[in-house]
């Protein structure tokens, strides 16, 4: 009975937060696409959340397969013309070949039907539909929980300087109060955390409240190896050597009304992608080493600690599950963005690479050749396994999976 019970126990703390995140996610891309697409007056034959075999079909009034495949790892929407799920546009000879197809078979009257002979700019518009549903769904999420629960912030005031750190060299003192860092205002502790962590080796240019003065303070963050609350192993982050206050007045509770709290989430949701793009440039100009990439592995650990995280301290079953609720809610919310912008990106098989291509219809007035566009996919899908073996990589060393087989044979 102990043993089912521990089952269960990691069930609903580790599988099912996780697979509830993904879905969501997944669920309002393709729903993004979809609905547009709808409303564009195009024929959809297949909703698929999760890929491979279907665990689950069915299939509604309007000939729509509605289905659940068993790897929960993404989803698609088939329109009707497609070869297959990437929805890739044909060239002109395979438009002409796919539109006597539909005239000797459905007639003239069901071209306007598929997807391939809609004007360009319905179908950028399905295309692009589903990461903006993404940022749709992460600006609602933040919105939501800003207005619900407000924010407790940890203001950025100074509650001790390590010794030779960057910040001691700088001239912080116990008490300064962070203001800004390099222009951009600091209001919680956590951003002066995350402003650093990736910027190890660039100077960064303080605004510093001190007894009633303004001073600028330059100090360059170094990288240390800092605990990681996920994995259990350690992070190399980037620090300048500054412990936040502990006192009880620095930690405010901030309300949020209705406007305040929209306007919070779009804020939450650019501050997301600008992070994002920050570090990706950092790692193109080798400036990053990439460990921080990580793939569903990560995901899922991360889903396991917020949930617990959000369940901790709650006294009674409701105000765990309301606790791990708005947890989950809040990591759906930052992955939703994090789908959404990666789906953006100008590789094929990703929407991104969709919009590149009909950038090009746009302008030479014709598709891409096919030859082309299968070169393109070739190299999208290399690079898109390329980068989740790197990433799986990663989850498996700081998850210490290594560690944990070796301890085994030991």
């Amino acid at each position: 009975m102990t043993a089912v019970m521990a089952l269960a126990h990691n069930f609903v703390l580790f599988v099912a937060p996780f697979l509830f995140v993904l879905t969501l996610v997944v669920t309002i891309h393709e729903l993004g696409h979809f609905l547009v697409a709808r409303a564009c007056g195009v024929a959809v034959e297949r909703f698929s959340i999760g890929f491979g075999r279907a665990i689950l079909a069915w299939r509604d009034r309007s000939g729509v397969e509605w289905r659940i495949g068993w790897i929960p790892l993404g989803g698609y929407v088939k329109f009707a013309g497609d070869n297959d799920a990437s929805s890739a546009a044909p060239d002109d000879q395979d438009l002409e070949r796919l539109r006597t197809q539909v005239r000797a078979r459905e007639g003239d009257a069901a071209l306007k039907r598929y997807f391939h002979f809609k004007p360009l700019w319905q179908r950028a518009a399905v295309v692009a539909a589903g990461p903006i549903a993404n940022f749709i769904l992460s600006i609602a999420i933040f919105a939501v929980l800003l207005g619900a629960y407000g924010k407790t912030v940890l203001l950025p005031r100074v509650g001790a300087v390590a010794a030779a750190s960057p910040a001691a060299r700088a001239g912080f003192q116990p008490g300064d109060l962070i203001k800004a860092a390099d222009g951009r205002p600091i209001g919680d502790f956590r951003e002066l955390h995350e402003f650093v962590a990736l910027r190890v080796g660039e100077p960064v240019r303080f605004t510093v409240e001190r007894a009633g003065r303004v001073l600028q303070l330059t100090a360059t963050p170094e990288r240390r190896a800092l605990p990681d609350p996920i994995t259990g192993g350690v992070t190399r982050l980037g620090v300048i050597g500054v412990v936040p206050s502990q006192s009880r007045a620095d930690l405010v509770h901030v309300a949020y009304g209705p406007v305040a709290a929209g306007k919070g989430g779009v804020e939450s949701c650019i501050d997301i992608v600008q992070t994002t793009v920050f570090y990706l440039e950092r790692i193109v100009t080798g400036r990053e080493s990439g460990d921080q990439l990580g793939g569903p592995l990560r995901i899922a650990a991360t889903t396991r600690a917020v949930t617990h995280m959000g369940a901790e301290g709650a006294a009674d079953l409701g105000g765990k599950v309301g606790g791990a609720l708005v947890a989950v809610m809040s990591l759906a919310a930052v992955l939703s963005v994090g789908i959404g912008f990666m789906n953006l990106l100008p590789v094929p098989v990703l929407d991104g690479g969709h919009l590149v291509f009909y950038a090009y219809e746009a302008v030479a007035r014709r598709p891409v050749g096919a030859k082309v566009q299968a070169a393109g996919y070739r190299i999208g899908l290399a690079l898109l396994l390329g980068l989740m073996v790197f990433a799986t990589w990663n989850d498996l060393q700081q998850l210490r999976v290594f560690q944990f087989l070796g301890g085994l044979f030991s």
